[in-house]
């Protein structure tokens, strides 16, 4: 004979199943402003930017199935808020030769350091790692000054 679900479990149950279900109701900015002027670089390296760092680091963000759904949207935006902040290639034109330089050396340091794309991201999408072709390719451009 099969027991009955305790009176607090099934409670409790029902609680995390209501709170969940509100949760999805917070709004969350998954917005992509326009994008003016395209970074000009290359086209290898352009193509290995878009693969592996505009979903967070431009206005191009490609916004998957789960960023709608709660507590996770709030955890990508977020990121996608500070990794926008820390670099944003959407706005790259607008920058001087000397925020260009620093944002060089800065982009060239986490490419050596194996920091960028974060392990996170690249678990989730593969086609985001870099091999090291694809950081040689970046660590040229860097270095060249674009």
């Amino acid at each position: 004979m099969q027991r009955p679900v305790p009176r607090k479990t099934f409670i409790g149950a029902a609680l995390f199943a209501a709170l969940f279900l509100l949760i999805q109701f917070v709004p969350v900015d998954r917005s992509n402003p326009e994008v003016g002027v395209d970074l000009m670089a290359p086209v290898g390296v352009k193509e290995i930017l878009h693969r592996s760092c505009y979903d967070c680091h431009s206005h191009e963000t490609r916004w998957p199935w789960y960023s709608r759904l709660a507590p996770v949207s709030w955890w990508l935006a977020k990121h996608v808020e500070e990794g926008r902040a820390d670099l944003n290639f959407s706005q790259w034109p607008m920058f001087d030769m000397e925020a260009r330089g620093h944002l060089m050396r800065d982009i060239e340091k986490q490419l050596t350091d194996g920091t960028m794309p974060l392990r996170g991201y690249t678990l989730g999408h593969r086609e985001a790692r870099l091999s090291d072709p694809d950081r040689k390719v970046l660590l040229e451009w860097t270095r060249a000054g674009y």
